[in-house]
């Protein structure tokens, strides 16, 4: 790989060089080998390629190497997602949690869970804690509380690394304007 696979901008910076510096072929050598495919944020991030490999390892962690189940790091995802306006990052996993079982009802049902009888318990904890970490971090006792009736202490940091990061990521996202892929 010894080009760029893209063609002009998909962010507020510019295209990547062609061709690619070592370093950028082979963090994409190794993101087309574990997700068969180099998207728009890898073309973007591309640009600081030892972070984009600090952050690829973070989400490959966050997605194989967890003791919660993924549907539950999805989940915590997706809320993270739609509180910072995340819409590319809304678009790359709400496939992913669909995949876990979430049906498409639910899933268009987040956004208002407070008020939706769609979600059990655990996964109200979840969400309830997802929207106070992204609020300043300012986790009520009783929010912390009900979330620890559910999880173990490594599933919450598993759960409160999945929120922070992807919430972060959202807003890195979004000043950078990175565009969405064209759907197939």
């Amino acid at each position: 790989m010894t080009k760029s696979s893209t063609t002009g901008r998909v962010s507020r910076l510019p295209p990547l060089p062609d061709p690619l510096p070592e370093e950028v072929q082979a963090l994409f050598a190794e993101r087309l080998t574990r997700t068969g495919r180099i998207l728009n944020i890898h073309h973007t991030f591309g640009h600081a390629p030892k972070l984009s490999r600090a952050s690829m390892a973070m989400a490959m962690g966050l997605r194989y190497d967890t003791a919660t189940p993924r549907l539950y790091i999805e989940l915590a995802i997706v809320r993270a997602g739609q509180n910072a306006r995340g819409v590319y990052e809304l678009q790359q996993h709400k496939p992913m949690l669909l995949a876990e079982g979430y049906s498409a009802k639910k899933y268009n049902a987040v956004a208002k869970w407070r008020s939706s009888k769609l979600f059990d318990d655990k996964e109200r904890a979840v969400l309830a804690y997802a929207d106070q970490v992204t609020k300043l971090g300012n986790v009520s006792a009783n929010v912390f509380k009900t979330l620890e009736r559910h999880f173990t202490a490594q599933q919450i940091m598993e759960l409160t690394f999945a929120i922070g990061s992807y919430y972060g990521t959202a807003l890195i996202m979004n000043a950078l304007k990175i565009r969405l892929e064209k759907k197939k």
